[in-house]
């Protein structure tokens, strides 16, 4: 029955409920979908399919007995890596880690459980989550599965490909510099990053707790739907976000830019999305306020204490020195960390802001807050994701961690909903030539999160939505 890996978790809910499929039926299908396109995608690292099989038949019984609660009751997903679930391993992607386990649930994967879900396993990231690629010393690389060639994003890059191929209903993922929207756009999936404070972070790991990133991350959905990723953040949200009337909010299609580059493919799908809005609604190209500093700030946010925290977080008395273990793995491939991770914990050395610099950031933010509430009151904006489909593995990495400082031109897309903590949907809506998914980014305020999923919605209708990657189908 392989329509039930083309459902979406809303789907699913509503055909378990009715009867036509039963809940043991969904997870066998999803494990066996697993086991068949993990060895191609490393996007797995860790399952609990035992556990999960024992899940469904309870839940079959309840079913029977007219016992069924809960809004995602009987529905199998997928969790990144980062997020604590009691009893499997808490790694970050770290050998030194390998055996820790976590003692209870993430706030938000609680919050999922207690709905019903049945969680399948748990998803690759890069170490720590530092890099917007997925590759790690412990668990190896994770492939983008239209092309195994190309990357796959990150940090939730097995999430994104997980879902691509249809490997569970739903996934869940967190989001401080792409890593949500990298993965939605590179696998063809939507994504969902919410807004500043509005989805508790306790239990991710790295934690977050330094204020100026605690702003910057963005928990949510990696879907098939935007009626999932919707589902997903009123059941995960400390605050369900309120009803708004999407016909009082302007338009904004930003399709180009000339100092940030953007590909001719996706400049058109832009561009057809603007033509296709502006049949119904008034349509601008309004640039959004502070678009060409927010890389920098960015940067700097994440520099602050050179990633002091995340140090003392995940090395404790284990011994890190980032200079040497990155020497040591360019020249020799021996080092226990991936150069992903060492090199960023360099480039936070070298892009510590100097107390001046901090002052100076802290007044920028002040300013980019109060200019970004007035811009996004009433507004939905959908720009690009990043200024391609997905780039061969280190692609990326290059572009983004080059010493020639090349992010300031290509993370503003990106950095801007991340710096200004607004929420941020993923639509997919085209194709390159190369039958690469390429994907749309819907930002606005905290508060106008149904603008975004009504919108939403209609771009998966009218464009490319999800479409199931079905190459692995017949291995």
């Amino acid at each position: 029955m392989k329509a039930i890996l083309d459902w979406d978790a809303t789907t699913l809910a509503e055909k378990i409920r009715n009867g036509e499929v039963t809940v043991t039926e969904a997870t066998e299908k999803y494990i066996r979908q697993i086991k068949t396109v993990n060895p191609q995608l490393n996007a797995l690292v860790e399952n609990r399919f035992a556990e999960a099989l024992v899940e469904a038949k309870q839940c079959d019984e309840l079913l029977q007995e007219g016992k069924a609660q809960g809004r995602l009751f009987g529905v199998p997903i997928s969790m990144k890596e980062a997020l604590d679930v009691a009893g499997m391993h808490s790694t970050g992607g770290l050998k030194h880690r390998k055996n820790v386990v976590a003692g209870e649930d993430a706030v938000a994967v609680a919050r999922l459980r207690q709905e019903g879900a049945i969680i399948l396993g748990k998803t690759n990231t890069p170490a720590l989550c530092f890099c917007q690629e997925t590759d790690n010393k412990l668990f190896g690389r994770t492939n983008n599965p239209w092309d195994l060639e190309l990357t796959c994003g990150g940090s939730t890059g097995g999430e994104g490909a997980l879902i691509a191929v249809g490997g569970a209903a739903v996934g869940f993922g967190a989001d401080i510099g792409g890593s949500i929207r990298f993965p939605a756009h590179f696998n063809g999936i939507v994504g969902f990053k919410s807004g500043n404070g509005q989805v508790s972070a306790q239990g991710h790991f790295p934690a977050i707790d330094q204020p100026l990133q605690v702003r910057m991350l963005g928990l949510g959905a990696m879907a098939k739907s935007v009626a999932d990723a919707e589902l997903i953040n009123d059941i995960v949200a400390d605050n369900p976000p309120p009803e708004v009337r999407p016909d009082e909010f302007t338009l904004t299609v930003y399709a180009k830019d000339d100092r940030i580059p953007l590909g001719e493919e996706t400049e058109a799908c832009l561009k057809n999305i603007a033509r296709y809005f502006s049949r119904d609604y008034h349509v601008d190209n309004t640039p959004p306020p502070f678009l060409h500093q927010v890389s920098l700030m960015w940067q700097l946010i994440m520099s602050h204490d050179e990633n002091g925290q995340f140090l003392a977080g995940a090395f404790g008395d284990h011994p890190f020195h980032p200079v040497w273990e990155y020497v040591k793995e360019v020249v020799t491939r021996s080092s226990e960390y991936h150069r992903y991770l060492t090199w960023a914990f360099i480039g936070a050395g070298l892009f510590k802001p100097s107390p001046k610099q901090l002052t100076q950031l802290k007044a920028d933010l002040a300013k980019a807050d109060e200019a970004a509430k007035s811009y996004f009151a009433k507004r939905v904006l959908v720009l690009p994701v990043y200024h391609t489909a997905a780039l061969p593995h280190g692609g990326l990495y290059r572009e983004i961690f080059s010493i020639k400082k090349t992010f300031l031109r290509y993370m503003p897309y990106i950095a801007l909903a991340n710096v200004l903590g607004l929420p941020s949907l993923i639509v997919p809506v085209g194709e390159d030539s190369r039958g690469l998914p390429i994907g749309v980014q819907l930002v606005s305020a905290v508060g106008n999160e149904r603008a975004l999923f009504h919108y939403g919605r209609q771009l998966e209708e009218h464009f490319r939505g999800y479409v199931r990657c079905t190459k692995y189908d017949n291995f």
